[in-house]
């Protein structure tokens, strides 16, 4: 891989990850428009460790209390909101690893194209503005319940499974069809992004360690570190103006990629 395209990509997957907006999608044009070859399993799991260490460092305080509050559940303290939390958080995170195990075959075979991302691009974006039109956006992330949990689990499980869904895109939706206020959909989704991301990652490093791809720390820690400042920069600035701007830049900005790609794959 050249520099430029190392950068390139380490960003895109770390301005991506978080944003309703489809990792997928955008990691697909360079591709398409430049002709790059596939950037590798190695760098692949390289920038997602990247996204993986700038959300557990962003929610660093959250993710201590959560833990701790979860192990002491089992003790004498009893059930606490952080443990309740950490409890919905495993839950959600059941059907999406189960289920993209499962169907990982058959969506690389079948599922990922640039037809299918462009149709999800613009499906799961009108999802997403209704959603932020008729939720109503008054609970917060405390207020989850273990039904609410198992619904956000297997709508981040549709986005293992269509791709072009957007992981945290289809979670927020989910979230603000609930009620969750806008920040608490956004922070729930991100929460449930670590141990997805952890489980994908430890995946993917051992199918890496029975391969016989060579590796190029130089490349991936480049890689790595680019996508942890940008996927960094994105949670902060993401968490600091959603309730201002609400989600219909990002629907705008979702049905125009889409439309796009229909054009690119017309013409």
């Amino acid at each position: 891989m050249s520099l430029i395209e190392i950068i390139v990509l380490a960003l895109i997957q770390g301005f991506t990850e978080f944003l309703p907006i489809s990792s997928s999608a955008h990691l697909l044009l360079p591709s398409q428009v430049f002709g790059w070859q596939d950037q590798g399993l190695a760098f692949d799991i390289a920038v997602h460790v990247g996204t993986l260490v700038a959300v557990i460092f962003y929610f660093r305080k959250e993710v201590v209390d959560i833990l701790s509050a979860w192990f002491k559940s089992f003790g004498s303290q009893g059930a606490t909101d952080d443990s309740k939390l950490g409890w919905w958080i495993i839950l959600g995170t059941i059907p999406a690893a189960l289920i993209g195990y499962l169907a990982k075959d058959f969506v690389e075979i079948y599922l990922r194209s640039a037809w299918v991302i462009a149709i999800t691009t613009i499906i799961f974006g009108l999802l997403l503005w209704y959603a932020d039109v008729k939720g109503k956006q008054i609970k917060t992330i405390y207020q989850l319940n273990w039904k609410s949990a198992l619904i956000l689990g297997f709508s981040q499980a549709v986005a293992a499974v269509f791709p072009g869904t957007s992981r945290s895109g289809i979670t927020m939706t989910a979230g603000l069809m609930l009620g969750l206020n806008k920040e608490s959909a956004a922070r729930f989704s991100f929460l449930l992004a670590i141990p997805i991301i952890s489980m994908m990652g430890l995946y993917y490093s051992l199918e890496l360690a029975l391969s016989d791809e060579v590796v190029d720390w130089s490349t991936l820690g480049i890689g790595a570190f680019l996508s942890f400042i940008s996927a960094y920069a994105c949670i902060f600035l993401f968490l600091k103006i959603i309730e201002r701007m609400g989600m219909m830049p990002f629907v705008i900005y979702r049905l125009l990629l889409g439309i796009g790609l229909f054009i690119f794959l017309l013409y």
